[in-house]
């Protein structure tokens, strides 16, 4: 047998060597560096782009029912706060008021004739004191007219029946004493009585007087809420109301955003709460304006609840077979006011938050009380304004402590007219009714 020739061994690829070195090298430095980022970088910042601008959506509904006469403002108008919105009509609520003045100024004349009967009830118990003394002295004559002729009986000097005329006389004038001494006390009772009714209290602050004041200001009130005025400064959005259109208390015309005071609720998943904390500073990016601009807000509160707990139809997860979803929970985030007004949101746009959770010392939830109010408005507070001085316009004209002139006049839906004016238009609409 011939040798068998021994073949050499294949040379190896050091070009393909030396690329499978590089690539496991690259591979091995990626991952170095993404762990550094992720222990370095991303463990600091919690991101979700499941965030939306939420605002105060304040509905505007009437205090009371009407007829709108009018519409001040439409969808997308900027209205300032006390800015008439809708107009209704007053004609029954200007009837209420002239009801309610009228029953004002007869009450007031009633009181005030209480407390002149003090003085006709006093009188009268003067007047029952001199009648009793005067039958006191008509009894003393009576009795001393009786026993005159008593002891002259006996002689024959007088007879039986003067002496039984004089007896008769005596019984009438004690029983003429007994009528004034309970006249007397009548009267005094009738005063105590009336005094009962005024006594500690001036025309004015009469119980019955401050009743019929209160139906005044209840009117007058009503009058004013008549227009409705807008709470705050803000946007109008969702005008429902139209002309002519009856409404009730309480149905809602339209709608206020003050786009001043947004917020963003960003919604985060329940692994992303651990870091979470108040007061950490968020960044936020608005799908509207995109990368090129930032807002800067803090983290103002985080939900007590997840989304689904609050659902009309939340999960009732322990009824047939489950699948685990993860939950998400809203975190509030406060914005800076001078980024809001130069790049103004509206509400329910989309927003992208991240979280810088480097600063771990915050709270999860507040533990204390919120310093005063969070919004508030004063434009009601001055509906009231002008009820007091028509209720003292009306007690002076019926209490006769200024003249009529003087107090002719009444402030009627901000202009001030003389009531005289408004008898002679009552009495001419009257009259051309009529014709």
């Amino acid at each position: 047998m011939s040798e068998v020739q021994a073949l050499p061994a294949p040379k190896g690829n050091p070009k393909r060597k030396k690329a499978l070195t590089a690539l496991a090298a690259i591979v091995v430095v990626g991952g170095l560096g993404w762990a550094a980022y992720e222990w370095l970088v991303a463990s600091h910042y919690e991101s979700t782009d499941n965030a939306y601008v939420q605002g105060n959506v304040i509905q505007i509904t009437p205090q009371v029912g009407g007829t709108v006469m009018a519409i001040h403002a439409d969808d997308t108008d900027f209205v300032k706060a006390g800015q008439p919105l809708v107009n209704l009509d007053p004609a029954d609520s200007q009837v209420a008021l002239d009801q309610a003045e009228a029953a004002l100024g007869q009450t007031v004349r009633q009181v005030r004739t209480l407390y002149a009967n003090n003085g006709s009830l006093s009188a009268q118990i003067a007047l029952r004191e001199a009648d009793a003394a005067k039958a006191q002295s008509e009894l003393a004559r009576a009795s001393d007219d009786y026993n005159r002729r008593a002891a002259l009986v006996a002689t024959g000097a007088v007879s039986r029946e003067e002496l039984n005329h004089t007896q008769t006389q005596l019984s009438g004038a004690r029983s003429t004493l007994a009528a004034a001494q309970a006249g007397v006390l009548g009267a005094r009772e009738q005063l105590a009585s009336n005094q009962a009714m005024t006594a500690g209290t001036d025309v004015e602050q009469h119980p019955q007087v401050q009743a019929a004041a209160a139906k005044v200001r209840e009117a007058w009130l009503a009058q004013q809420r008549a227009s409705l005025p807008a709470p705050v400064d803000g946007y109008v959005a969702k005008r429902t109301v139209q002309l002519g259109q009856r409404i009730a208390a309480g149905t809602p015309v339209m709608s206020i955003i003050p786009l001043n005071q947004v917020w963003v609720d960003a919604n985060f998943k329940e692994v992303q709460l651990r870091k979470i904390r108040l007061g950490q500073p968020v960044t936020l990016i608005a799908d509207i304006y995109g990368k090129k601009v930032e807002y800067k807000g803090t983290v103002a509160g985080l939900g007590v609840g997840t989304g689904a707990a609050f659902s009309l139809l939340p999960a009732q997860n322990a009824t047939g077979n489950w699948i685990k979803v993860v939950q998400r929970v809203p975190v509030r985030v406060a914005l800076e006011p001078s980024e809001l007004a130069k790049f103004p949101l509206r509400v329910g746009l989309s927003m992208e938050a991240t979280v810088d959770v480097s600063k771990q010392d915050g709270k999860t939830l507040a533990d204390a009380p919120r310093g005063g109010s969070t919004t508030q408005t004063q434009v009601f507070a001055t509906q009231d304004d002008g009820a007091a001085a028509e209720v003292r316009r009306v007690i002076a004209l019926n209490s006769g402590r200024a003249p009529a002139a003087a107090t002719a006049q009444r402030a009627t839906n901000g202009q001030v007219q003389p009531a005289a004016h408004q008898t002679v238009a009552r009495a001419a609409s009257a009259s051309s009714s009529t014709r």
